[in-house]
């Protein structure tokens, strides 16, 4: 094994996750303001009901071209945030803009028909068959709807995750059918130039940004790097690793602790992408994956073939050393969680603990590899066997091996149930927030 020596800089000042979500904030809030007041500048009309429905609907455009920003898969954004957390609040920004849309559409069905002296159903079907553009507001909101329901967390573990995604991808659809509405019959969006050109960057921007970061970024990327599989070495019975080279590796801005997207085109697998951590850090020649069977997907990668052309998107993930606050660190995997945190170990400096949980020795990735690298590095490493309960990693028992685990930057990974209780006792110890750095196992590999 070669490890490639690295000089760290300095533990930042300021947080790069802080300046990140204090931009997202900024520019959300910044927006918010200038939608208000176009607003007002348009008049509030008649009807206090249909202004409401007006902002209500005005809001929820907005937040549907933040929704596209959390997930265009921009580096700078993920690389701070991380794609998980930045999903989960794509999520949450999901349900707030149902709520929004679903006010505007009630307030302004109820702002017509309240004067009319008609039933909200009448009024509804007379708005969506004479007024331009409301049809196409009502299948729009049809759709978020649905999409909103299947992203709730009883229906989403009922779903596969092909067909939650499948469902999903018709958010674009509801996003093109609501601005074409928004053209046709809004009046904010006409009432100045100022206003129509505001609107007009602002959905340039939200969709460039998916243009740009889910298609433009990654095609140019691997049409760049042409990467093939190198070697496939398997690592136990049910455990393999995958060594990918291709052209100027050395330019792609990959990390230890970061994942890919991987799709191997293969006849029977082209469509298929997984997410796999690299399990040793970027060295410019060559990246490796190492994954463990949990179906037919991984279980097709032992078979692959040298030569094999590989699609990756990414680099994704904020699992790294751009986030240290201290200069001595614990690293705690599970299971293939070890994949992240092996790379890490490979990346640090200054004194490092890690400490690996299986259920038994034959469970142990890599287990070679860390413990020469650990003697390399000068880490110590432990490596804790046994089952669940009881918790071997309980505040008193994570005091005892690491007794200054205060004034270290944590890196956690592992399965979730693991995880959560790990994180649970570094609360307990003391652990200040900003020194604890997780990635969910359904992200690592």
């Amino acid at each position: 094994m070669t490890t490639v020596e690295r000089v760290q800089p300095p533990p930042t000042a300021i947080r790069p996750k802080v300046v990140a979500r204090a931009g997202l904030y900024a520019v959300l809030a910044a927006n918010g303001g200038v939608v208000t007041v176009f607003f007002f500048q348009a008049g509030l009309g008649s009807s206090t009901l249909s202004a409401i429905g007006r902002l209500a609907g005005l809001y929820g455009a907005l937040l549907m071209a933040f929704q596209l920003l959390l997930v265009a898969r921009l580096p700078w954004l993920d690389h701070r945030i991380g794609m998980d957390r930045l999903t989960s609040w794509h999520r949450w920004v999901g349900f707030g803009l149902l709520w929004t849309l679903l006010s505007h559409a009630v307030f302004i069905i109820l702002g017509y028909a309240q004067p009319a002296s008609i039933s909200f159903v009448d009024e509804l079907v007379e708005l969506a068959t004479t007024v331009e553009g409301v049809l196409r507001a009502v299948v729009a909101l049809t759709l978020i709807i649905v999409i909103g329901a299947v992203s709730a967390r009883f229906a989403r573990r009922r779903l596969a995750y092909e067909t939650w995604h499948f469902i999903h991808l018709y958010t674009y659809v509801a996003v093109v059918l609501a601005f074409t509405h928004q053209v046709a019959v809004g009046t904010t969006f006409t009432t100045s130039s100022a206003a129509t050109a505001y609107w007009w960057v602002l959905w340039g921007a939200a969709l460039g940004s998916v243009f740009l970061g889910r298609l433009v970024l990654p095609v140019w990327r691997n049409l760049r790097h042409q990467l093939r599989v190198s070697a496939v070495v398997p690592e136990s019975a049910d455990v393999v690793s995958i060594y990918i080279t291709g052209r100027d590796l050395d330019r792609l801005p990959a990390r230890a602790g970061q994942f890919f997207l991987w799709r191997f085109l293969t006849q029977d697998r082209w469509w298929q992408a997984n997410p796999f951590s690299l399990s040793a850090a970027p060295d410019g020649r060559t990246l490796r994956l190492t994954a463990k069977t949990a179906g037919d997907g991984t279980a097709a990668l032992r078979h692959l073939r040298v030569g094999t052309r590989v699609f990756a998107e990414g680099p994704y993930g904020a699992f790294t050393t751009l986030h240290r606050t201290r200069p001595d660190t614990l690293l705690v995997a599970g299971g293939v969680g070890i994949t992240p945190i092996r790379a890490l170990l490979e990346e640090l400096y200054g004194h490092g603990v890690l400490i690996y949980r299986v259920a038994t020795d034959r469970d142990a990735v890599l287990l070679d590899e860390l413990r020469e690298l650990a003697a390399a590095r000068g880490a110590e490493l432990h490596v804790i066997t046994g089952p669940a309960t009881p918790d071997k990693l309980a505040p008193q028992e994570l005091a005892r091996l690491v007794p200054d685990v205060a004034d270290r930057d944590v890196f956690v990974c592992g399965p979730p149930g693991m995880t959560g209780a790990v994180l649970r006792t570094l609360r307990d110890l003391g652990v200040p927030k900003q020194q604890i750095h997780a990635e969910r196992f359904s992200l690592a590999g």
